[in-house]
C-alpha cells in the first residue's frame, strides 16, 4: 500500500488540492491518502473544505494574527517534520507557491521523503513580484522529485532551470478540474449575500489582495472601481480579503457606492458561480486568471507581471497593471465593443481540460510500480492538456 501525505494550508492550495484528493481516494486499495492542513487561513480555508466534502486528518492549525513570513517558516517547518516523522508516508504533495509549500517540502526532503510539486514551473523571473510566492516556488523546485507543470511553458521553465525533463508531467491545472466539478451544480443567488445584486445589469468581479499591491497600487485599484460603478450601469461584486492590509483600504474608498458590493469571502462555490454569471473579471490573482477563460470570461489582471503568461498568449487574459486609468480603459471597451469582447471570451483555455487530477495520480501510480496499463498510458498523455479542449 503506498502512502501519501497531500499537505496544504490556505484556501487557493485546497481548491486546488480537492480533486487530486478525491482521485487518490479512488484508488484506495492501492493507496492510503493522508490529508494534513497547516491551517494559516482558517476560515477561508474551512469554507472550500466543506463545499468539496473533505477532511483533514491532521489539523495543525498554524493561524495567528499579523503572523510574519518568519514566524510562519519557521512553525511549518516544524510541525510538517513531526507529522510526517509520526506518519511516515512514501510520498509527500505539495502545491503551488505558498510559505507552506516550501516548507513542508524541505521538512520532507530533510526526512528524505520524496515529494510532487503541483503547479510546478510558473515562473515571472522577478523574485519581488510576487513576493513571497516567486521564490517560495523555485526552491521548492529544487527540493521536488516530480514536477507537474500546468502547460508546456511550465515544463520549460523547469528544463532550463537543469529539472530532469523525465521528472516533469504537463497534467492542467487542477483549479480546472475543481472549476467544472462546481458550476453544473444549482445555485440560488437570492438565498445567498448577493440576494440585492441587479441581474438585469452586468456584472464585474473583483478581487484584489495581492502582497505587492498593497498601499497605493491597492488604493489606485479602488479609484478605478469607483469611476466604473459611477460611469456605467454595472454592478460590481467585491469579495474583500480580511486582510488588515486590504479590507480596511476597500471599505473606506468604496464603501457607500450603491452598485459597489463588498463582500466577505465567498465560499468556492458561490465564487464560482459568480464568475460564471459575471461578464468580466478584474483580478490580481492567479486562480481566476485559470478559471475564467473555462467560462468564456475575459480577464483584466490589475499586476505589473504576471506568472502566467499562458493566458496573456492566448488572449483570455489582459495584463492591465494598477494604474487607474489603465483599467478604466480596458474595461470600458470590454463593455462597449462587442467585438474585443469576444476575441477574448472566445479563446481555448491554455490551462487544461478538467482532467488533471488524473493524470497526476496516473504518474504516481506509474512511479511507484502500481499503475496499471491504461492508467500508465494516461499519464503519458499529459501533453494533450491543451488539444484536447478544440
Amino acid at each position: 500500500m503506498l502512502k501519501v501525505c497531500v499537505m496544504f494550508g490556505t484556501r487557493p492550495e485546497a481548491i486546488k488540492m480537492a480533486p487530486v484528493i478525491r482521485e487518490l481516494k479512488r484508488h484506495a486499495e492501492r493507496i492510503h491518502t493522508i490529508t494534513v492542513v497547516t491551517a494559516q487561513h482558517r476560515e477561508m480555508l474551512d469554507q472550500v473544505l466543506g463545499v468539496f466534502d473533505l477532511a483533514s486528518d491532521e489539523d495543525m492549525d498554524l493561524m495567528i494574527p499579523q503572523q510574519t513570513l518568519h514566524g510562519l517558516s519557521s512553525k511549518v517547518l516544524v510541525n510538517a517534520t513531526n507529522v510526517l516523522q509520526a506518519m511516515a508516508p512514501n510520498f509527500v504533495l505539495v502545491q503551488g507557491d505558498t510559505t507552506t509549500t516550501f516548507a513542508v517540502a524541505l521538512a520532507a526532503f530533510y526526512l528524505r521523503i520524496p515529494v510532487g510539486h503541483i503547479e510546478a514551473g510558473l515562473r515571472t523571473y522577478n523574485r519581488f513580484q510576487p513576493f513571497p510566492e516567486e521564490i517560495n516556488r523555485r526552491l521548492t523546485t529544487v527540493l521536488a522529485d516530480l514536477h507537474f507543470a500546468p502547460t508546456e511553458t511550465a515544463k520549460s521553465n523547469l528544463i532550463a532551470e537543469g529539472v530532469d525533463p523525465a521528472r516533469v508531467r504537463v497534467t492542467g491545472n487542477t483549479v480546472i478540474d475543481a472549476l467544472l466539478s462546481i458550476i453544473p451544480r444549482d445555485y440560488d443567488f437570492s438565498s445567498s449575500v448577493l440576494a440585492s445584486v441587479d441581474r438585469t445589469r452586468k456584472w464585474i468581479l473583483v478581487t484584489a489582495h495581492r502582497r505587492e499591491n498593497f498601499g497605493a497600487p491597492l488604493q489606485n485599484i479602488c479609484r478605478a472601481l469607483r469611476h466604473l460603478a459611477q460611469a456605467h450601469d454595472v454592478e460590481i461584486i467585491f469579495p474583500v480579503h480580511p486582510n488588515p492590509n486590504v479590507s480596511p483600504v476597500v471599505h473606506d474608498a468604496l464603501g457607500g457606492i450603491e452598485n459597489i458590493h463588498l463582500l466577505p469571502p465567498l465560499p468556492y462555490d458561490l465564487l464560482a458561480h459568480v464568475m460564471n454569471a459575471a461578464a468580466i473579471c478584474l483580478t490580481d490573482s492567479g486562480g481566476i486568471q485559470e478559471e475564467a477563460p473555462s467560462l468564456g470570461k475575459p480577464v483584466l489582471v490589475m499586476r505589473d507581471v504576471t506568472e502566467r503568461p499562458e493566458a496573456v498568449s492566448a488572449g483570455t487574459a489582459l495584463l492591465v497593471g494598477t494604474d487607474s486609468e489603465r483599467i478604466v480603459k480596458e474595461t470600458e471597451r470590454l463593455l462597449g465593443d462587442p467585438g474585443a469582447y469576444q476575441a477574448m471570451a472566445q479563446r481555448v483555455n491554455p490551462y487544461g481540460d478538467g482532467k488533471a487530477a488524473k493524470r497526476i495520480v496516473s504518474t504516481i501510480l506509474r512511479e511507484f510500480g502500481l499503475a496499471s496499463t491504461e492508467e500508465a498510458a494516461f499519464s503519458w498523455s499529459a501533453g494533450d492538456a491543451r488539444r484536447s479542449q478544440k
